[in-house]
């Protein structure tokens, strides 16, 4: 073991599979964490399940790439691989056991740490393309991640594909235009429900569509970089002829939906597919694609309006289209430090490398634009208390996403980014409840004619 930790070489296997380092470090990583509840079968099940989450199924081309970097030809044709999971699960059970008796608890703390290690990537990367009989172990986090995991396995690869196991970026696409719906709502009226739910249901196809186009374009790309290789385009799971039909299915799906509102709202809604097709390329041309993904995220805005009041009302409407935009280039300015360094090596650009360390003076500056068009645009509203309350609590937020930013901590970015979930749920909340406190001014006028 000694030599082992030395970086010495193993008699029997090479040092990234040396079980013997592998138990060392784990050992030498369990000392870090104080005593705490849960037990040492909690951290096996966490880690097992986890390693399971990322199996995905692979085309014989991409197995066939693997077993070449792994194994010979002889050891991979006798290799079961459903028996070196047991294998190593028991191993996982013995190091628990022996960090049981050394600390018996914070094992979920441990878990989730353990999993970000390097020992437990590289022993099951390998067998993740491998190992199918386990599938329905899966450790299910979120509902969305349910359902992907209870659709048949040939479904799977297209809901992946649309990223339906990870909503926020359909959220994200939803809220600027929930937002139009009910600023443009009735003084002291809920927004439309209906509209809501129409324009929920082509935002999730819009977002569908687009991660589509974009894999479609990106897919060389996509196998380079450690985040994206297992998407299914980039993996082989689905060809771009598949991914073609199936964009179309999901265009005429949305166009069916559009269909449904007023003729100014169609042609503006139409006209985004533009944007939706060509931004994927910006990437390769200019170091602000965040500022096309703005127009593209926050196009509903126009839409949204338009369907309530049968036109836009630019007063109101550009405003809160310019501060949308401004949140789009924050958060996924944000969302690219995850992948800095292997578009660098791509040679792709985007704000995030633009930005470099100066990253949180640009986005407090975008921040700042945000906020000052939300009040421009509630002022030409006339919204009410409730409104401006809900805009100073996403100014505190904004602010403390981008200050306690870690640039270079991927799981950091990640976390801010999810949090803009919140930030546009508390902006529509305010919206709703400002526009609920207006008064209708020809039926005020009406009250105090009467009085007179």
């Amino acid at each position: 073991m000694a030599s082992c930790l030395a970086g010495n070489a193993c008699p029997d296997l090479k040092l990234d599979t040396c079980p013997r380092l592998q138990i060392a470090r784990m050992n030498l990583l369990c000392k870090r964490f104080p005593p705490i509840y849960k037990s040492s079968q909690d951290v096996l099940h966490i880690a097992i399940n986890d390693v399971i989450s990322r199996t995905r199924s692979t085309t014989a081309h991409v197995i066939t790439t693997r077993k070449k970097q792994h194994c010979s030809a002889a050891v991979w044709k006798n290799c079961d691989i459903p028996t070196k999971c047991l294998n190593y699960s028991h191993t996982m059970k013995q190091n628990c056991h022996t960090f049981s008796q050394r600390s018996s608890s914070n094992c979920y703390k441990f878990s989730t740490q353990f999993n970000r290690t390097l020992i437990f990537r590289n022993q099951f990367e390998r067998l993740s393309y491998g190992v199918h009989s386990c599938q329905q172990e899966r450790n299910i986090s979120f509902k969305t991640s349910a359902i992907v995991d209870a659709m048949p396995s040939k479904t799977q690869p297209y809901l992946q594909l649309i990223r339906f196991d990870k909503p926020i970026g359909t959220w994200l696409l939803y809220l600027p235009c929930a937002w139009s719906i009910a600023m443009a709502a009735n003084p002291g009226s809920f927004p439309s429900f209906y509209y809501l739910g129409v324009c929920g249901l082509g935002a999730l196809l819009m977002r569908g569509a687009g991660c589509t186009i974009n894999d479609m374009w990106d897919k060389d790309f996509d196998k380079s970089v450690a985040r994206t290789r297992t998407r299914p385009i980039a993996s082989g799971e689905i060809s771009r002829f598949q991914a073609l039909v199936f964009l179309g299915a999901q265009l005429s799906a949305a166009l069916a939906i559009l269909s449904t509102f007023n003729t100014y709202s169609i042609i503006i809604g139409a006209s985004s597919m533009a944007l939706v097709v060509t931004y994927p390329l910006m990437k390769r041309i200019t170091f602000w694609p965040q500022a096309f993904l703005g127009l593209a995220m926050n196009w509903g805005i126009l839409v949204g309006w338009s369907a309530i009041q049968g036109s836009c009302d630019w007063s109101v409407v550009l405003p809160l289209f310019a501060s949308g935009i401004c949140w789009t280039i924050v958060y996924d300015t944000i969302y690219g430090h995850q992948d800095k360094s292997d578009d660098l090596t791509l040679g792709l650009k985007s704000t995030s490398i633009l930005m470099g360390d100066k990253t949180k003076y640009w986005l407090s500056g975008f921040g700042t634009t945000m906020i000052g068009n939300l009040l421009l645009a509630g002022y030409m509203c006339d919204q009410t208390l409730p409104y401006y309350l809900a805009v100073g609590l996403v100014a505190g937020h904004l602010s403390s996403q981008i200050w306690t930013l870690d640039i270079n901590d991927p799981d950091d970015c990640w976390k801010k980014f999810s949090s803009n979930k919140r930030l546009g749920l508390i902006l529509l909340a305010g919206i709703i409840a400002g526009t609920l406190g207006q008064v209708d001014k020809e039926e005020a006028k009406k009250e105090n004619a009467m009085k007179l």
